[in-house]
């Protein structure tokens, strides 16, 4: 790419922080959603509302959010979006006070607003910052951040309220809203004094395959490659926000003690699928070829979650998050992979489809009231299959020229 690595260091460790917010702004999700369903008595498929709530914004404010780009830029993009974050968290307050389950959701839906935002940035920032062949270990680097940040969450606000899951009432989270409306304002403030450098969104790093690819091409949708990806992402943000965010309620589901400590194990296994991920990617494995053994992967770690003793099943969440963990870093840089000037769209689409953790968590929620907890795992082999399918033929479909 022709720069040198400092150029783009400061900004990546910035671009680190933001994916930490981004996963500990989700991870919260896994602390709130047991506690509305013993405080407001409702069943496990209405109190993943919550969830639905969050990433119903990826669907509605992706493409919004991408134009945001293109007029104001990166950076302010992204301070704006710390401050809908922080307008989202205060409005748990009245929430909590209330006790009113649709107020959580438009709050949730607000965070998810934020999220939508800043991820619809930080994403394509983090793919072009460098090589795009090296995209997938960037964003892997890039992930363990977001992955670290998600049982942060629920640890930090049972720190601040010093109380087991239990015990609590809703007005016990009011005052660990209040502090995390303080901190996301002033990390927006933080953003805005950084140095962080802009670039052209849509023009980063079109290499002259990329300029050939989208030569004649006048929509998006002549990339069946994208559109293929673009399912294939959702349903993977569907399956891992499940593993990710319902392993406290899980823990509950099993009677198990302190039920929030639960939340390390998906991380574990997503961290160490970053970390084999960087390893590996691009110099022993492809990223395709990293898809298509992660989804091998993730089909097994199911399986196990689904046919194991329970006691031992809520270990096999960690396989399945391990074969989660580089299917984003890989299936993004390989759906835009030579869109060239339609970049831009085809991740504002990408970003929509992380939606996915709308539609499928909410299915395993209603689910898991109908079967339980451990049955309601078998929703995620149709999405790996897919995404197996995926990283044997889908990404190769390029060839739609009308």
């Amino acid at each position: 790419m022709g720069q040198k690595k400092n150029d783009y260091l400061i900004p990546l460790a910035i671009i680190g922080m933001m994916f930490f917010i981004v996963g500990f702004a989700l991870g919260i999700n896994s602390y709130i959603v047991p506690l509305l369903q013993g405080a407001l008595n409702v069943s496990s498929g209405q109190s993943y509302l919550l969830l639905a709530s969050t990433f119903a914004a990826f669907l509605l404010f992706s493409y919004p959010a991408t134009a945001l780009i293109t007029k104001v830029g990166y950076k302010k993009t992204m301070v704006l979006s710390f401050a809908i974050f922080a307008l989202g968290f205060i409005l748990f307050v009245p929430s909590a006070k209330l006790q009113s389950l649709p107020l959580f959701m438009i709050a949730s839906f607000i965070c998810g607003m934020g999220n939508t935002v800043l991820q619809a940035a930080i994403n394509p920032y983090a793919t072009y910052l460098g090589p795009i062949d090296t995209a997938a270990r960037r964003i892997s680097i890039m992930g363990i951040c977001n992955i670290i940040a998600w049982p942060v969450s629920p640890m930090f606000l049972a720190w601040l309220i010093g109380k087991n899951l239990d015990d609590m009432v809703l007005s016990d989270i009011i005052f660990p809203f209040y502090v995390l409306t303080g901190i996301f304002v002033l990390l927006g403030i933080l953003v805005w004094i950084s140095p962080l450098k802009e670039m052209a969104f849509g023009e980063q790093e079109e290499d002259a395959s990329d300029a050939s690819e989208s030569e004649g091409k006048t929509s998006i949708f002549q990339f069946p490659h994208l559109i293929l990806g673009a399912i294939a992402l959702f349903m993977y943000v569907g399956v891992e926000t499940i593993a990710m965010a319902s392993s406290v309620d899980y823990a509950a589901s099993l009677s198990l003690p302190d039920p929030e400590q639960y939340a390390f194990i998906p991380s574990i296994g997503m961290i160490l699928g970053y970390i084999f991920g960087i390893i590996m990617i691009p110099k022993y494995l492809s990223q395709s070829g990293a898809l298509r053994l992660h989804s091998w992967i993730a089909i097994a770690g199911t399986l196990a979650v689904v046919l194991l003793p329970e006691k031992y099943s809520i270990y096999a969440v960690a396989v399945v998050t391990f074969g989660c963990s580089v299917m984003y870093p890989a299936i993004f840089p390989l759906a835009l992979k030579g869109l060239g000037k339609f970049a831009d769209k085809g991740s504002s689409i990408l970003v929509a489809c992380i939606a996915g953790g709308s539609v499928v968590p909410l299915i395993y929620g209603f689910l898991k009231d109908w079967v339980g907890s451990q049955d309601a795992y078998w929703i995620g082999i149709p999405c790996f299959v897919f995404i197996l399918f995926y990283a044997y033929i889908g990404y190769k479909m390029k060839s739609h020229n009308k």
